[in-house]
């Protein structure tokens, strides 16, 4: 049994803090307008924030000093209950639709997306998976195949919730923990090949898809349709220039830009703080990631390398692709920026996973820095 050295990485639990607190602020700031004309109260979505910073935390401390070894034996629990909750929401009456799209379950005055816990349970999985078949990983029938059925299953219950964003961070995590855990790089490319297709298909396969996917390169063409958001961001990125127009002093979350709270908050971070704020929510994503990779190298065992390793690339992923998305790099995906945007799910599994990775850092093989 590996024994307990170290405390927890203190660097990577003060910037969790930090970029929490800092997202109950931006979300005040990015909805106070549309929370007073919508809700008649400016602190609505700010105040709900705040509420879920504080589950967050204490999800945070306690995985913190659950021992994470012992995931392994909920393993495959966490899983089925994931793809059974993913299943529910397909079922009307039962998922609940918002914008068009069936994601969510609610649970009283509760609203969850099923598919933030997927993320969470499948690496867990995949990671005790594939330190089970150790050197196996090497063969495609007995180590890959099973491998890319798990992700597949996970990956085709989100995509049908139309919800591509979350489908592509579970495939893409799940060819890094493939690529981690030892596969053959002969096996590697047409995979990933396999995945660029799927994504491609899944892209022409819906229509508005498909104008969000034109949109990407000429938001101009189609301005007040499928180019609408990412218009609205540019004028918010191009507004704040280096220093920004001031905390609270957007124009664009005056209800020009749609979900300035949630997937499009970093247009308002640009917006009101400039080039400088932007570039500091950036570095500490750079930051959570350093910290996360050193905990995973450091890992006593191939479970927490996986794991670890894991959990940082999939923060890391949706922060890269939310802000390829707010810059018009990207199709409009509707995905929040981990720790800032608005949202519960996001944020409580977001923080939990930081939780699972400081105490990983509990067991480190060497001595942090």
């Amino acid at each position: 049994m590996v024994q307990e050295k170290h405390n927890i990485d203190n660097v990577l639990y003060t910037v969790t803090i930090i970029m929490a607190i800092f997202g109950i602020v931006m979300v005040y700031s990015a909805s106070s307008f549309n929370a007073e004309i919508n809700n008649n109260d400016q602190f609505y979505f700010a105040k709900r924030q705040a509420i879920w910073v504080v589950v967050g935390f204490c999800t945070m401390n306690i995985t913190m000093f659950f021992k994470y070894h012992k995931l392994k034996i909920f393993s495959r629990f966490i899983l089925i209950i994931s793809i059974i909750l993913l299943l529910l929401v397909a079922i009307p009456n039962i998922g609940v639709v918002v914008n068009g799209a069936r994601r969510w379950l609610e649970i009283g005055p509760l609203r969850f997306q099923p598919s933030e816990l997927a993320k969470l349970s499948m690496v867990i999985f995949l990671a005790h998976f594939l330190e089970l078949k150790g050197q196996k990983i090497r063969r495609f029938k007995e180590g890959v195949l099973p491998t890319l059925v798990i992700i597949g299953l996970i990956f085709g219950l989100i995509l049908v919730q139309r919800d591509l964003g979350t489908a592509v961070i579970i495939m893409a995590t799940g060819i890094i923990l493939l690529f981690l855990a030892g596969i053959k790089f002969l096996h590697l490319i047409p995979i990933s090949i396999t995945g660029i297709g799927i994504g491609i298909i899944a892209i022409l396969s819906k229509e508005y898809r498909f104008r969000r996917f034109l949109s990407a390169f000429d938001p101009w063409e189609d301005p007040l349709g499928a180019g609408y958001q990412a218009v609205q961001s540019l004028y918010a990125l191009a507004s704040g220039g280096i220093f920004g127009v001031g905390l609270g002093n957007s124009i664009q979350k005056r209800l020009f830009l749609p979900f300035a709270h949630t997937d499009f908050i970093f247009s308002i971070i640009a917006e009101e703080l400039g080039l400088i704020g932007a570039s500091i929510v950036i570095f500490g994503f750079v930051i959570i990631g350093i910290r996360g990779m050193k905990i995973a190298r450091n890992a006593p065992d191939k479970f927490g390398f996986l794991l670890a390793s894991g959990l940082t690339f999939g923060i890391l992923v949706q922060a890269f692709i939310n802000i390829l998305v707010v810059t018009a790099s990207l199709p409009v995906t509707g995905m929040t920026l981990p720790f800032i945007s608005s949202g519960g799910s996001s944020l409580l599994i977001t923080m939990t996973s930081i939780g699972i990775l400081l105490n990983i850092s509990r067991y480190s093989a060497k001595s942090r820095d």
